[in-house]
Order: C-alpha cells, then sequence, then structure tokens
C-alpha cells in the first residue's frame, strides 16, 4: 500500500492547481513582474543614437559584450535603462559574502537572525549603488568615443549626458533588485535567478534564428546544425542528471524507552548534492569577469595601449579569459557550498537529537566526516560546472556559432527551471495538506 505521502503526492495534480487560487496569485504576479522586466528591456538610454549602436554591437556579437548581452536579455546592445541588469547587485552580494567570511563582526551580525540579514542587505544594497554608478560612468564614458560609419553613438555628449546615463542605468538597476526581490517575496521566489533566465530565454529564439541562418549562407553544415542541436539535449539531460544527483548518508537514531512504550531505532539519510552550490558560481564568475571587462570593452581604442592589450588577452576565448573563468567558478564552487553547509554545526544538531553516522563517533569526527565528503563531492561538482561552462567558449571560438546554445546559458534555464518547479510542487503539496486538515475536522465535528 502507498504511503500517505506517496498518495499526497500523487494527487497534486492540474485540479489541484486550479483550486490553488494563492499559488495562482503567486504565478501571475511573476509573470506579471517578468513582463515589466522585458518591456524595460526597450526603453532606451536618453541620448543614444540606436542605429550607431546596433551597428557597433552587430561587430562585437561574439565577444565579451555579446556575455553580458545575454545575461542582460538584449538590453546592453539596445542600451536601454536595464542595460547593467541585475549584475551589479550579485557583485554586491559577492563581496557582503566574502566580507561576512572574513569580517568577524559581519560574521557576528550575521548570527543576529533576522536584524542581522536585514542590516547585511542594507549594506548590499550601498554596495550595488556604487558598483552600478562606477559601471554607468565608464560606459557612458565608453559610449562617447564610440562611432561607426553612421556617426557617433552619442548624440550630444559631454557632463549632462554622463549624469543622466549614471542615474538612468543606477535606478534601473535598483528597480529590477527590487522587482527581484518582490518575484521571490510574493511570487514563486527565486526572483533574481528568474530575472536572468527570462532574459536568456527571449534570446534563444534569436539564436534559433542565427544558426540556421549560418546553415542556409553555408557557414555551418547541415549536419553539424544537427549535431549543435542534439549536443545541446544532451547537455540538457546531463545537466539534470548531475542537479539531481546525491550521496545519502545513512543518520541512525537511537532506540528509547518511555514507560512500556519503545520509541526510535529507525534510520534515516542525510542527502548531500553533487553540485551544492547550483547556478551560483557561473553567475558570481560571469558578475565580476564582466565588471571589469565591460568598462574595457567600451574604452577600447581610447585609453593607453596597456588597455587595448589588456582587453585583448581577456577577450571571449582567450587563454586568461578562459583560466580566469574557469578559477572563479571552481572558487565559488567550493565558497558557497562552505556557506550554505556548515559541518561542523550540522554535526552538534545530529549530536543534540542522538543521531549519528553509523561506524563514526558524534562530534568532531562526524564534522569531519561530513566535511570530508562534501570535499570530495565539491571537486566533481566543480569539475561539471567548469566543463559545462567551457562547452560555449569552444563553440564560438571554434565554430563560430551562438554561445545561447552553450552550456552557461542552458545551465541558468535548466537549474531555475528545476527550482521554479519544486517551489510550485511545494505550494500544492502545502495546500494540499491544507485541505486534508480541513475534511479531517470537518469529519471530526459531524462524528
Amino acid at each position: 500500500m502507498a504511503s500517505a505521502a506517496e498518495q499526497l503526492a500523487s494527487s497534486v495534480n492540474f485540479g489541484a492547481f486550479n483550486k490553488a487560487t494563492e499559488l495562482k496569485k503567486r504565478i501571475w504576479f511573476t509573470l506579471l513582474a517578468l513582463i515589466v522586466y522585458r518591456l524595460g528591456t526597450y526603453i532606451p538610454l536618453p541620448g543614444i543614437d540606436p542605429v550607431v549602436l546596433q551597428d557597433i554591437f552587430r561587430r562585437n556579437a561574439g565577444g565579451i559584450l555579446g556575455m553580458f548581452d545575454m545575461v542582460a536579455g538584449g538590453a546592453l546592445s539596445r542600451m536601454t535603462i536595464f542595460a547593467l541588469n541585475i549584475m551589479p547587485y550579485i557583485s554586491a552580494s559577492i563581496i557582503m559574502q566574502l566580507m561576512t567570511a572574513v569580517s568577524p563582526q559581519l560574521e557576528a551580525l550575521k548570527k543576529e537572525g533576522e536584524t542581522g540579514r536585514k542590516k547585511i542587505n542594507q549594506y548590499t544594497r550601498y554596495g550595488t549603488v556604487v558598483i552600478t554608478a562606477l559601471q554607468a560612468y565608464g560606459i557612458a564614458v565608453g559610449l562617447e568615443g564610440m562611432t561607426s560609419s553612421a556617426g557617433s553613438a552619442v548624440i550630444d555628449p559631454g557632463l549632462f549626458f554622463r549624469f543622466t546615463t549614471v542615474v538612468t542605468l543606477v535606478g534601473g538597476t535598483l528597480f529590477l533588485m527590487w522587482l527581484g526581490e518582490q518575484i521571490t517575496a510574493r511570487g514563486v521566489g527565486n526572483g533574481i535567478s528568474l530575472i536572468i533566465f527570462s532574459g536568456i530565454v527571449a534570446n534563444l529564439p534569436g539564436a534559433l534564428a542565427g544558426t540556421l541562418e549560418l546553415g542556409r549562407t553555408g557557414a555551418l553544415s547541415t549536419l553539424f546544425i544537427v549535431f549543435l542541436l542534439a549536443m545541446a539535449v544532451g547537455v540538457i539531460f546531463f545537466i539534470i542528471f548531475v542537479e539531481r544527483a546525491q550521496r545519502r548518508i545513512v543518520i541512525q537514531y537511537p532506540k528509547r524507552q518511555t514507560g512500556n512504550k519503545m520509541y526510535g531505532g529507525e534510520s534515516s539519510h542525510l542527502p548531500l548534492k553533487v553540485n551544492t552550490a547550483g547556478v551560483i558560481p557561473p553567475i558570481f564568475a560571469s558578475s565580476l569577469l564582466l565588471m571589469p571587462i565591460t568598462v574595457l570593452g567600451f574604452s577600447a581604442g581610447q585609453g593607453p595601449e596597456w588597455l587595448t592589450d589588456v582587453t585583448a588577452y581577456l577577450g571571449r576565448g582567450q587563454p586568461l579569459y578562459l583560466a580566469i573563468y574557469i578559477s572563479l567558478i571552481v572558487f565559488f564552487a567550493f565558497f558557497y557550498t562552505a556557506v550554505v553547509f556548515n559541518p561542523a554545526e550540522t554535526a552538534d544538531n545530529l549530536k543534540k537529537y542522538g543521531g549519528f553516522v553509523p561506524g563514526i563517533r558524534p562530534g568532531k569526527n562526524t564534522a569531519d566526516y561530513l566535511d570530508r565528503v562534501l570535499t570530495r563531492l565539491t571537486v566533481v561538482g566543480a569539475a561539471y560546472l567548469a566543463a559545462v561552462c567551457l562547452l560555449p567558449e569552444i563553440l564560438i571560438s571554434r565554430f563560430s556559432v551562438p554561445f545561447y546554445f552553450g552550456g552557461t546559458s542552458l545551465l541558468i534555464v535548466v537549474t531555475v527551471t528545476m527550482d521554479t518547479v519544486a517551489q510550485v510542487q511545494s505550494h500544492l503539496l502545502a495546500h494540499q495538506y491544507e485541505g486534508l486538515i480541513k475534511k479531517t475536522k470537518l469529519r471530526g465535528r459531524r462524528g
């Protein structure tokens, strides 16, 4: 006979979704918020000549700015109010997490609970304003020097243009930061990830059309395009397989006698994901790389010669760029895993409730064992993330294909989709439990 949990899970169907009014409100709110975001990616900055800008970006579509444009959902190539997207906020979050790990004051603030968390979020917002202002000023200066055969990208360069650009881009990023928080609180969750997800998905049809156009013109063979699509499907299945992979550590609870009854003695398991950090390392790595490279890309050819050399070395597919990118992914895989899972704290909690790992002494020995297992899993997870994120770089540098079929974009899309589906299922299960409790109360009153 199926367990109560299995019966409950099997009853989560379309009918249950129709009855879950709270969940439907959350989904509609999320959709409307994402529509607002997509509309904002078409509102241009004041003082920009869109024709000249499109011509400039068409010549640099395969570079690092093209990757930033993918994450921004095309907002950068159109130079809109959301051109910097949510990346400055992610950069500020990275800096705050790093500082929390090294600063005793911030670490103590983090342990204060809700009050400390609000204070850290406030510092993160301040950092977002500073980072966005610096990037926006760099973009404004770079835009003033960008020209094509059709003329200058900026209609009326000067101090006023720089000021309006900084104010507009800072306002756009802060609005997206607020919008992401609203989606997390009032929508289906994962607000920041969903904003990045919607930007990538919005560009996928154009990437597919661009690939087919390359096949029509003979730049890519039909066989290679079929192989490319098959590889994309294979990468999706590989990502799903690894993201669901777990190492289950058996946890045993001792028996205890209360009166004439015996309690406990059951065994459970502690699931440790192979990729505990999820999609965070590639996003963090891209954010830190894009922060200086965006300014370098816009100012290339205008500053000193060494600046042009640095820009060339950090170009898409260059060894220095790949080395820094992979190093950052590996670093953040270990760093974020250490942030979200504390072996010592987990071992203390197990000891407090009487749980233990068979063959391992409770306390420090259990913490060391969990740390050793988690480190080995993170090595595998970091290697998986590095391999998946290297794929688009190889495709671009060797075959000049749109990078939307690459591992980084697919990793974000697949992972965010899985997380969102899990959030929806949890809301449905909560609704089912509420319904069962109400029915039980009604039967009890009738009885």
